[in-house]
């Protein structure tokens, strides 16, 4: 134990705030976990019907080393929670204009062949860009990624001056530039841009910084936990029942209680429970896993607040999503379970999420899920489960989704459009006729049922004026004892990046100002984790 043991009240029942109850605990202090909804998971929910089982929200399985770190600190490992396939392809790419999809191979020295076998030269390039990315995926994981930047002397270390320069040239370039610079092909330059994606970004908005996330995908592999990202979700609630966090759900918080009039610190956190009854958990810490606009503009009085609502206004969202759940009669040939589907003119695409007049993109870029290509669980033996996610603006005005078709105009015209697509690429020309399972997703949902932050589905962008240090601080300015974790806090966006925040809190909570991961105890070190070149069923 860490100090002396403290009652401590975590907001928020997803990946970060199980971790983050969990790590506290481990600390020995008592934590509860108050989470509104009736299941775990937040944004990495599950939803069944008629024999199909869908992940709605995240489902690449990146930087395995962070995942099994995590477990590590509790004396398990990854292989042993997980049962975690790497998939190969990692991932297949439509490319607007080209007949051929492009396959991403799941080893570098594949995907090296791969890039030269479509433009010569580009496996030369390739392997430059992923040095560079493997150096600055590296040095930002020991340094920039554990760290709540509290401390200058971790920052300014001989390593971190020696790169400076390099450093900032990434920092000020462009990440689509960057690629440009690389290859010349437009289908491999989309390859490298896309993770601006997953940063809630564009790649003309997103720091070169980033093209660290090409190390996850082209070298370290994509991999999936074989019953779904619930399934991780359950394990790591495992992790916390067992050192002790009371878990409680059906719990909608409905104010953090403060004493104190100076500086007020936290009190606790009044909520409302399952049958209706206002309760109040004392607490000598708070810690909000849930959006943080959402906890400081709803249950913070003005006066403490750190990011009150004119802070927000200077920010930019990630996307927001029309998501499509689909179960589908028979197979669809031409998918793998991880499939990209690029338009032409990304300019415009991304112009239309981010642009100074946003709107649904038309034809828009999207992502489809199949992961009963690999997971024989998620649907009846011979049928296909299709998760789609078309990025769109963060705009609650586009609507809710529905079931079978009866969600608002925009989402349903925007999966519609989706569908429509699949089936030309994939030659699968009755793949509407076939579905039997339909439920859409749209922002007024993100915002309705995870106070989302303008029904976005990702959280604040990485720009880089949102970055870093720049994205804002984990512990309240104005209140003691108030702490934030998730993706709408630092380090950012992402399973993996949730996981980090939580050690940031701890790392707070227990007034350490190191960077890097919080140490491991020395039995795990004879517990296998999950990385890169593990031999994986």
């Amino acid at each position: 134990m860490i100090g002396a043991s403290e009652r401590i009240v975590v907001i928020g029942g997803g990946i970060a705030g199980l971790a983050t109850s969990a790590l506290l605990a481990r600390d020995g202090h008592r934590v509860t976990l108050l989470e509104a909804r009736d299941e775990l998971g937040g944004r990495a929910g599950r939803w069944e019907r008629h024999g199909f089982r869908f992940d709605t929200g995240p489902s690449w399985y990146l930087m395995p080393e962070v995942f099994g770190h995590f477990f590590r600190l509790f004396g398990t490992s990854a292989e042993q929670e997980l049962d975690l396939v790497r998939l190969d392809p990692g991932y297949r790419v439509y490319a607007e204009g080209f007949a051929d999809p492009v396959d991403i191979r799941p080893t570098r020295e594949e995907n090296v062949a791969l890039f030269e076998s479509i433009e010569p030269g580009a496996g030369r390039a390739l392997e430059r860009y992923l040095d560079s990315a493997e150096s600055a995926y590296d040095i930002a994981r020991r340094r920039f990624l554990y760290t709540n930047f509290d401390d200058p002397r971790e920052l300014l270390t001989g390593e971190v001056l020696r790169q400076s320069g390099r450093l900032a040239r990434l920092l000020a370039t462009p990440l689509d530039r960057f690629a440009a610079q690389a290859v010349r092909d437009r289908r491999l330059q989309q390859v490298l841009g896309y993770p601006a994606v997953f940063l809630g970004s564009s790649p003309d908005a997103t720091p070169a910084m980033y093209h660290l996330m090409s190390h996850m995908d082209l070298q370290q592999g994509v991999f999936y936990p074989q019953g779904g990202f619930a399934e991780l979700i359950d394990r790591i609630a495992a992790v916390a029942t067992a050192a002790g966090v009371d878990i409680v759900t059906g719990a909608r918080v409905e104010s953090i209680e403060l004493s104190g009039d100076a500086k007020p610190a936290v009190a606790g956190a009044r909520f409302r429970d399952a049958s209706g009854r206002s309760v109040v958990a004392p607490a000598h810490r708070v810690v909000s896993a849930a959006d943080l606009h959402h906890t400081e503009t709803e249950l913070l009085p003005r006066q403490a607040q750190t990011y009150p609502e004119t802070w927000w206004r200077r920010r930019t969202s990630g996307p927001g999503a029309v998501l499509a759940l689909l179960g589908i009669r028979g197979q669809v040939p031409g998918l793998e379970h991880h499939t990209l589907f690029f338009t032409e003119d990304w300019k415009r695409n991304f112009g239309a999420i981010f642009g100074s007049d946003p709107h649904v993109p038309d034809p828009a870029s999207f992502y489809v899920c199949m992961p009963s290509a690999t997971d024989p669980t998620v649907a009846p033996e011979g049928d296909t489960n299709l998760f789609i996610l078309i990025p769109v603006p963060a705009d609650v005005a586009i609507g809710n989704g529905g079931l079978d078709g009866a969600g608002d105009r925009l989402v349903e015209e925007t999966a519609d459009r989706a569908i429509a697509r699949i089936a030309e690429a994939t030659g699968v020309h009755d793949l509407a006729e076939r579905i039997v399972v339909r439920r859409t997703i749209g922002p007024a949902d993100f915002a309705d049922d995870l106070n989302s932050w303008q029904g976005g589905a990702l959280g604040p962008a990485h720009t880089l004026r949102q970055s870093a240090f720049l994205r804002g601080t984990n512990q309240s300015r104005r209140v003691d004892g108030l702490y934030y974790a998730g993706g709408s806090s630092v380090p950012g966006i992402g399973l993996p990046m949730c996981l980090i925040s939580a050690e940031n809190v701890v790392k707070r909570v227990r007034g350490d100002r190191s960077a890097g991961p919080i140490p491991e105890p020395e039995s795990s070190d004879a517990v296998g984790a999950a990385g890169p070149g593990a031999s994986l069923a």
